[in-house]
């Protein structure tokens, strides 16, 4: 890439800034949006744009919306009695796929890692702890990764709600110890969802 300066650089140095890319996949994506139409190039550009503009948080469960309450927050067949927790958005995402959770969500935005800095103050659980208390849930299901954080985390998280009258239960270990929800797929969540415990 040190015959290619100017705007080429620049593409390659801001795509190889992006998770899981590094210099040759950036090198490939900005060859490969040099080849493509003119409007194809633009129209990830425009969404690009829209995301940073439109996406927001849900008021009530931190999901990404484009409107204050989320589309699975604002879905009357949701069953509002049933609240499962997870790390991220994406980890909501993954749940979805696989069609197996009918309930509502809250997402933490995080887990407590103490060495990485992260305490409970930086995630969303007093929002949770709020929700739990004015809401009519019956039962909670921590669905935070099965890595040590997100084990202290739901830990963290049950100790706080055991004053609530409501079930607390964990996804079952069809999830492999040490992965993340993301990863999994929609036949493991569907085992997990479906064999979760009480904890």
């Amino acid at each position: 890439m040190a015959d290619h300066g100017g705007a080429v650089a620049e593409l390659v140095d801001q795509l190889g800034r992006l998770p899981g890319i590094g210099r040759k996949s950036a090198e490939r994506l900005a060859f490969h949006l040099l080849r493509v139409s003119e409007n194809e190039a633009l129209a990830l550009s425009e969404a690009i744009r829209r995301v940073r503009q439109d996406v927001r948080y849900c008021s009530k469960c931190f999901n990404l919306s484009e409107t204050d309450d989320c589309l699975i927050c604002s879905d009357p067949a949701r069953d509002q009695t049933r609240l499962c927790i997870v790390e991220q958005p994406r980890d909501l995402m993954s749940l979805e796929q696989s069609a197996a959770f009918k309930g509502v969500y809250h997402v933490l935005l995080g887990r407590i890692a103490p060495l990485d800095g992260i305490g409970p103050d930086q995630l969303t659980i007093e929002p949770l702890i709020d929700r739990v208390r004015t809401g009519d849930f019956v039962e909670v299901i921590m669905a935070t990764n099965p890595t040590i954080e997100g084990d202290g985390t739901a830990l963290y998280i049950s100790n706080l709600l055991s004053e609530f009258p409501v079930e607390i239960t964990r996804l079952a270990r069809g999830i492999t110890a040490g992965s993340v929800l993301e990863y999994a797929n929609r036949e493991m969540i569907t085992d997990a969802l479906s064999g979760r415990q009480k904890l």
